[in-house]
Protein backbone atom coordinates (compact mmCIF):
# COMPACT_ATOMS: atom_id res chain seq x y z
CA UNK A 1 0.00 0.00 0.00
CA UNK A 2 1.61 3.63 -0.72
CA UNK A 3 0.10 6.28 1.40
CA UNK A 4 1.10 9.82 1.84
CA UNK A 5 1.77 11.45 4.97
CA UNK A 6 -1.55 13.26 5.77
CA UNK A 7 -3.37 9.91 4.56
CA UNK A 8 -2.38 6.11 5.86
CA UNK A 9 -4.35 3.75 5.69
CA UNK A 10 -3.33 1.81 9.03
CA UNK A 11 -5.87 -1.50 9.16
CA UNK A 12 -4.75 -2.01 5.16
CA UNK A 13 -3.33 -4.08 3.76
CA UNK A 14 -6.04 -6.67 5.76
CA UNK A 15 -5.26 -8.02 8.78
CA UNK A 16 -4.02 -11.77 8.16
CA UNK A 17 -5.40 -14.74 10.26
CA UNK A 18 -8.84 -12.23 10.78
CA UNK A 19 -12.21 -12.16 8.98
CA UNK A 20 -12.79 -8.76 7.71
CA UNK A 21 -16.34 -7.37 5.79
CA UNK A 22 -16.69 -4.87 2.59
CA UNK A 23 -19.66 -3.74 1.33
CA UNK A 24 -21.02 -1.00 -1.30
CA UNK A 25 -20.97 -1.11 -5.25
CA UNK A 26 -17.16 -1.84 -5.20
CA UNK A 27 -16.64 -4.71 -2.79
CA UNK A 28 -15.60 -6.85 -5.49
CA UNK A 29 -12.37 -4.21 -6.79
CA UNK A 30 -11.28 -4.21 -3.03
CA UNK A 31 -11.53 -7.73 -2.62
CA UNK A 32 -9.58 -8.81 -6.14
CA UNK A 33 -7.08 -6.08 -5.64
CA UNK A 34 -6.31 -6.67 -2.37
CA UNK A 35 -5.70 -10.08 -3.35
CA UNK A 36 -3.65 -8.99 -6.94
CA UNK A 37 -1.88 -6.87 -4.32
CA UNK A 38 -0.68 -9.61 -1.95
CA UNK A 39 -0.16 -11.93 -4.67
CA UNK A 40 -1.89 -14.43 -2.67
CA UNK A 41 -4.18 -17.48 -4.45
CA UNK A 42 -8.30 -16.75 -3.54
CA UNK A 43 -10.89 -19.12 -2.77
CA UNK A 44 -14.49 -16.99 -4.29
CA UNK A 45 -17.35 -18.49 -2.85
CA UNK A 46 -20.84 -17.51 -3.45
CA UNK A 47 -24.27 -18.61 -4.13
CA UNK A 48 -24.82 -20.38 -7.91
CA UNK A 49 -28.20 -18.85 -8.35
CA UNK A 50 -26.58 -15.64 -8.26
CA UNK A 51 -26.91 -13.77 -11.93
CA UNK A 52 -23.94 -11.75 -12.13
CA UNK A 53 -20.40 -13.07 -12.90
CA UNK A 54 -17.46 -12.57 -11.62
CA UNK A 55 -14.60 -11.54 -14.60
CA UNK A 56 -10.99 -11.21 -13.17
CA UNK A 57 -10.01 -10.05 -16.45
CA UNK A 58 -11.61 -7.17 -16.28
CA UNK A 59 -9.04 -6.17 -13.61
CA UNK A 60 -5.34 -5.16 -15.00
CA UNK A 61 -3.08 -7.44 -14.04
CA UNK A 62 -4.77 -9.81 -12.36
CA UNK A 63 -4.14 -13.95 -12.87
CA UNK A 64 -7.55 -15.68 -13.55
CA UNK A 65 -5.01 -18.75 -12.49
CA UNK A 66 -5.07 -17.67 -9.28
CA UNK A 67 -8.74 -17.51 -8.48
CA UNK A 68 -10.51 -20.69 -7.53
CA UNK A 69 -14.55 -20.50 -7.75
CA UNK A 70 -16.69 -22.25 -5.38
CA UNK A 71 -20.19 -22.25 -6.06
CA UNK A 72 -22.95 -23.47 -3.38
CA UNK A 73 -26.48 -23.91 -3.05
CA UNK A 74 -27.63 -21.79 -0.68
CA UNK A 75 -25.83 -19.55 2.42
CA UNK A 76 -25.69 -22.58 5.06
CA UNK A 77 -23.17 -24.36 2.52
CA UNK A 78 -21.17 -21.23 1.95
CA UNK A 79 -20.38 -20.51 5.23
CA UNK A 80 -19.45 -24.41 5.34
CA UNK A 81 -17.37 -24.09 2.59
CA UNK A 82 -16.12 -20.65 3.87
CA UNK A 83 -15.18 -22.01 7.39
CA UNK A 84 -13.73 -25.30 6.10
CA UNK A 85 -11.31 -23.14 3.42
CA UNK A 86 -10.00 -20.64 6.52
CA UNK A 87 -9.14 -23.83 8.83
CA UNK A 88 -7.47 -25.70 6.36
CA UNK A 89 -5.21 -22.43 5.58
CA UNK A 90 -3.72 -23.95 2.40
CA UNK A 91 -5.01 -20.79 0.63
CA UNK A 92 -3.74 -16.98 1.96
CA UNK A 93 -7.23 -15.40 1.33
CA UNK A 94 -10.63 -16.70 1.34
CA UNK A 95 -13.85 -14.24 -0.37
CA UNK A 96 -17.63 -14.82 0.68
CA UNK A 97 -20.19 -13.16 -0.62
CA UNK A 98 -22.52 -13.11 1.70
CA UNK A 99 -26.53 -12.79 0.82
CA UNK A 100 -28.28 -12.64 4.16
CA UNK A 101 -27.46 -11.46 7.72
CA UNK A 102 -24.69 -13.03 9.48
CA UNK A 103 -25.09 -13.44 13.88
CA UNK A 104 -22.62 -12.96 16.11
CA UNK A 105 -22.23 -17.14 16.45
CA UNK A 106 -21.52 -17.77 13.04
CA UNK A 107 -19.44 -14.75 12.37
CA UNK A 108 -17.18 -15.64 15.31
CA UNK A 109 -16.97 -19.36 14.26
CA UNK A 110 -15.57 -17.67 10.91
CA UNK A 111 -12.79 -15.73 12.77
CA UNK A 112 -11.88 -18.40 15.33
CA UNK A 113 -11.16 -20.75 11.73
CA UNK A 114 -9.37 -17.46 10.48
CA UNK A 115 -6.93 -17.63 13.33
CA UNK A 116 -6.58 -21.70 13.06
CA UNK A 117 -5.38 -21.22 9.48
CA UNK A 118 -3.70 -17.81 9.72
CA UNK A 119 -6.08 -17.05 6.57
CA UNK A 120 -7.37 -13.81 5.63
CA UNK A 121 -11.02 -13.87 5.02
CA UNK A 122 -13.41 -11.06 3.75
CA UNK A 123 -17.26 -11.09 3.56
CA UNK A 124 -18.62 -8.83 0.86
CA UNK A 125 -21.89 -8.43 2.60
CA UNK A 126 -25.07 -6.27 1.89
CA UNK A 127 -25.27 -3.08 3.88
CA UNK A 128 -26.22 -3.59 7.40
CA UNK A 129 -25.56 -7.34 7.29
CA UNK A 130 -22.01 -7.84 8.81
CA UNK A 131 -21.36 -9.65 11.49
CA UNK A 132 -20.14 -8.05 15.25
CA UNK A 133 -17.29 -10.28 15.32
CA UNK A 134 -15.45 -8.83 11.92
CA UNK A 135 -12.10 -7.65 12.36
CA UNK A 136 -12.84 -4.68 10.18
CA UNK A 137 -15.47 -3.21 7.85
CA UNK A 138 -15.33 -1.61 4.90
CA UNK A 139 -17.57 0.57 2.70
CA UNK A 140 -16.34 0.78 -1.13
CA UNK A 141 -17.48 2.77 -3.90
CA UNK A 142 -16.06 4.37 -7.63
CA UNK A 143 -15.60 8.27 -7.58
CA UNK A 144 -16.20 9.24 -11.26
CA UNK A 145 -13.19 10.89 -12.59
CA UNK A 146 -12.45 10.91 -16.48
CA UNK A 147 -9.10 10.29 -16.56
CA UNK A 148 -9.05 7.37 -14.21
CA UNK A 149 -11.40 4.49 -14.27
CA UNK A 150 -9.62 2.67 -10.72
CA UNK A 151 -10.60 5.62 -8.74
CA UNK A 152 -12.44 5.01 -5.38
CA UNK A 153 -13.47 5.91 -1.98
CA UNK A 154 -12.80 3.23 0.86
CA UNK A 155 -14.45 4.12 3.98
CA UNK A 156 -13.18 2.06 7.70
CA UNK A 157 -16.35 1.93 9.33
CA UNK A 158 -15.34 -0.63 11.75
CA UNK A 159 -12.21 -1.30 12.58
CA UNK A 160 -11.69 -3.36 16.47
CA UNK A 161 -7.62 -2.52 16.81
CA UNK A 162 -7.02 1.25 15.61
CA UNK A 163 -9.45 3.88 14.50
CA UNK A 164 -11.52 4.54 11.52
CA UNK A 165 -10.95 7.01 8.68
CA UNK A 166 -12.06 7.82 4.87
CA UNK A 167 -9.79 7.06 1.52
CA UNK A 168 -9.78 7.89 -1.80
CA UNK A 169 -7.32 5.51 -3.60
CA UNK A 170 -6.54 4.60 -7.11
CA UNK A 171 -4.75 1.19 -8.59
CA UNK A 172 -1.36 1.80 -9.77
CA UNK A 173 -0.52 -0.39 -12.32
CA UNK A 174 3.39 0.43 -12.60
CA UNK A 175 3.94 -0.09 -9.36
CA UNK A 176 0.90 -3.21 -9.15
CA UNK A 177 -0.77 -1.61 -5.84
CA UNK A 178 -3.17 0.34 -3.83
CA UNK A 179 -1.88 4.11 -3.96
CA UNK A 180 -3.67 6.51 -1.61
CA UNK A 181 -4.80 9.97 -3.26
CA UNK A 182 -6.00 13.19 -2.29
CA UNK A 183 -9.51 13.93 -3.36
CA UNK A 184 -9.52 17.26 -6.18
CA UNK A 185 -8.83 20.53 -3.38
CA UNK A 186 -7.50 18.54 -0.40
CA UNK A 187 -3.91 17.86 -1.73
CA UNK A 188 -0.76 18.97 0.02
CA UNK A 189 -0.03 22.97 -0.82
CA UNK A 190 -3.65 22.97 -2.16
CA UNK A 191 -6.14 25.54 -0.02
CA UNK A 192 -8.00 24.26 2.96
CA UNK A 193 -5.65 21.13 2.93
CA UNK A 194 -5.72 19.49 6.08
CA UNK A 195 -3.01 18.85 8.21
Amino acid sequence: MVGTPHMPITAYPLRPARMHEVSGPAAVSFALRGAQESGADLLWVRERWQSGQLNPLGFDGFDPARLLMAMTRDQTETLAVTEEALRDGSLRCVVAEITAPLGLTIGRRLQLAAQAGGTTGLCLTPEGMGSNAAETRWHCAPVFDPDDSTLQRWKLIKNKSGTLGTWHVRWDAEARRIAVVSPSGHGPGSQGASD
